[in-house]
């Protein structure tokens, strides 16, 4: 039996056993007197896979928790996103409009003074007949 706990040692320290022969390795060792300084190496490692294990599983459940919370934050975050962009898109057309319809006004009114200057010349030939009445001269 020693020597099979030597020999799996050997193998165990070179980094060469099998699964199998560790767990054969550690069931010798529960059983066996001496080597008290390899069953206090196993039972150091059994006590850090329970540790490992026994911590690490709550943090999964958290980072799940986190990833899950993470999603929702940035739906709501396109959906603002989206929200404030249409409305920015809305304005931006509104201010197009108007600045369109102010270009249109402002080319009518234009175009008015332009007919106003043109009738303000039409005026003058109003006094065209003034020089019959002036002279009264009759037709005959």
């Amino acid at each position: 039996m020693n020597s099979r706990i030597k020999q799996l040692l050997d193998k165990y320290w070179e980094a060469e056993t099998s699964l199998e022969e560790e767990a054969e390795l550690k069931s010798l060792l529960q059983k066996a007197e001496g080597f008290e300084s390899e069953k206090q190496l196993f039972g150091i490692l059994d006590s850090y896979i329970y540790e490992e294990t026994k911590i690490k599983m709550p943090k999964k459940a958290a980072k799940v928790r986190k990833i899950a919370w993470l999603n929702w934050a940035a739906s709501v975050a396109i959906l603002i996103g989206s929200f404030v962009g249409w409305r920015a898109y809305e304005r931006h057309q509104q201010e197009q409009a108007y600045k369109e319809v102010v270009a249109a006004l402002s080319l009518i009114q234009e175009n008015w003074s332009k007919g106003q200057q043109e009738m303000n010349k039409m005026s003058d030939l109003k006094y065209l007949s003034a020089p019959t009445d002036l002279f009264e001269m009759k037709e005959k």
